[in-house]
């Protein structure tokens, strides 16, 4: 942790010795609102204004004020990203001095049930200004079976993607699978890039706290830790794998975030075998999150499409130096395979998802040499100072 904090030390202060840009940030979640994409921009936010830059960020309203951070100023919208929204943003643009935008993009973020087609033609309008555009995610995809509500918002989301990816002068995706989509909808040479997501839970460090955790719920067991927002997908996974582990193992499992009380009341209604091996804690903030984090000896990540580096999750098991097993699917880059920082197996072998866990706490030795090469892995490709030093260069 000292060596981490040493290096980031060194790398700001290298940062501050170039110009500084004024960066504007347009996006549709920030906190105290929940969501990946807020925690994700408020990190670049602190990081680039850590470096020196000007950064404002522009958000929707929220009754409760955005958290205070040192050289971030949050310009707070009148709607989500309405007609007034979109003058007040017009007014404001047109006179700051020589501004970088960057629109976090998601479509759902900014409103109008993920149809917000009129801030996407507002911002095709701007192309002059040259916005830079950072793709979380481009599209719902289009599926002939959906219900017509559903392909109709694919259709929409499409013609929304195409708008901003034309007015964007350079575009970021959040994995290389979404580049070949934004390619095919960009202006012919807009750069580009693929630009890995951090981790958007700070590390803590605090040991003491976590082995208060770990007696809370391990019960004298190993702790098998799962974080996320339990959704219906991930869901799913959980309740085809979760029994074959408990059977196989002497563990306790920690459900960690939002929704995961519901998961685990779900699970003990379903399998009563798993009674007091299964735990939740709701939702927690960032830094309790880290440390139930640490508190894990093992934290088991399934996605229906595969581990691939926007799933803030993974990260975040990477980052705390936790032994990781995972699925690989479609959306998976190659280095997953190739660094050994993680066991993958197919999202669809719920038998040797479980297995995969069962053999880490079977073998410290081999659980330690992952949980190493897992925090190499971030901090070799994923650490915030990445992103930074990244948008910095390009500036």
């Amino acid at each position: 942790m000292t060596l981490a904090l040493e290096s980031s030390a060194a790398f700001l202060d290298a940062e501050r010795q170039t110009a500084a840009v004024n960066w504007h940030i347009v996006t549709g979640e920030y906190p105290p609102e929940c969501g990946g994409v807020g925690d994700y921009s408020r990190l670049v936010a602190r990081g680039l204004a850590a470096a020196g830059d000007s950064v404002t960020v522009w958000a929707p309203f929220s009754m409760t004020p955005a958290p205070a951070d040192a050289g971030v100023t949050v310009r707070v919208l009148p709607d989500r990203y309405g007609l007034r929204s979109m003058r007040a943003l017009s007014r404001e643009l047109d006179e700051a001095a020589s501004p970088r935008i960057l629109v976090q993009y998601v479509p759902h973020a900014f409103g109008w049930k993920g149809g917000n087609l009129p801030f996407c033609f507002w911002l095709w309008l701007r192309r002059e200004r040259r916005p830079w555009v950072m793709f979380h995610e481009v599209a719902y995809p289009f599926d002939a079976n959906e219900p017509f509500g559903r392909r109709a918002l694919a259709r929409t989301n499409r013609l929304m993607a195409r708008l901003v990816s034309r007015a964007a002068h350079r575009a970021f995706v959040s994995i290389p699978a979404w580049r070949p989509d934004v390619e095919a909808l960009a202006t012919a040479g807009t750069s580009i890039e693929w630009l890995p997501v951090p981790t958007t839970i700070p590390v803590v460090g605090d040991p003491a706290a976590a082995a208060r955790v770990r007696s809370r719920y391990s019960a004298g067991r190993p702790l098998v830790g799962c974080f996320g927002t339990f959704g219906a997908h991930v869901g799913a996974l959980l309740r085809d794998c979760l029994p074959l582990l408990a059977k196989q193992s002497d563990c306790s499992i920690l459900l960690i975030g939002r929704r995961s009380e519901a998961m685990a009341g779900e699970l003990s209604l379903r399998y009563p075998q798993l009674g007091d091996r299964v735990h939740a804690t709701g939702l927690l903030s960032a830094e309790d999150v880290s440390v139930h984090i640490d508190a894990c000896d093992v934290m088991l990540q399934p996605y229906p499409d595969g581990v691939s580096t926007r799933r803030t999750s993974a990260m975040a098991a990477l980052a705390h130096e936790r032994a990781l097993v995972t699925t690989s699917g479609a959306l998976t880059e190659a280095f997953w395979a190739l660094d050994h920082a993680a066991i993958l197996v197919p999202a669809t072998d719920s038998e040797e998802l479980a297995a995969g866990v069962v053999a880490l706490l079977a073998d410290p030795i081999r659980r330690k040499r992952l949980s190493s090469r897992a925090l190499a892995l971030y901090r070799s490709r994923f650490d915030v100072t990445h992103t930074v030093k990244a948008l910095r260069r390009l500036s």
